[in-house]
């Protein structure tokens, strides 16, 4: 089975560094952005199923990368942040984060909340739901909530 990758994107290096070796020794592929561009650049060029993504950062911040990431694609992003109010969390989530994790955070945690994410996500697949129609689609299948046909 293909290892599942993961993109850790944070302007930290640091940090980008040590979930990176965290993720591989979990058994995934780890990929590294250091700013939003470059995070859109690698999801537009490879198959990620996870994202690990902080908010302050240079060029496109994290809400914004966020925002774009979702006009596409319905991959769990993590939003790792030292911005720690509730107000920044509900922010982060309502934007379409799944998950949200201060700094400092505990890398266990963090392990466990990448498999919890990964473990839903592979299991319903890449499933995403028209937000102004009633269409449902799943790989080249699109089923239609109001006349129940499936093309």
């Amino acid at each position: 089975m293909e290892k599942q990758r993961v993109l850790v994107v944070d302007d930290d290096r640091e940090i980008v560094n040590a979930i990176a070796i965290n993720l591989r020794n979990e058994g995934y592929e780890a990929l590294k952005a250091y700013d939003g561009l470059q995070a859109l650049d690698i999801i537009s060029t490879q198959k990620v199923q996870l994202i690990i993504l902080d908010v302050m950062m240079p060029k496109l911040d994290g809400l914004s990368t966020t925002l774009k990431i979702r006009e596409e694609k319905n991959i769990p992003i993590i939003i790792l942040s030292a911005k720690s109010e509730d107000t920044d969390k509900v922010l982060g989530l309502s934007m379409g984060a799944d998950d949200y994790v201060t700094k400092p955070f505990n890398s266990m945690e963090l392990m466990a909340r990448v498999k919890s994410q990964l473990r839903r996500y592979l299991s319903l697949g890449d499933v995403n739901i028209g937000s102004r129609s009633n269409l449902l689609q799943s790989g080249g299948l699109c089923f239609d909530l109001e006349s129940h046909t499936l093309t």
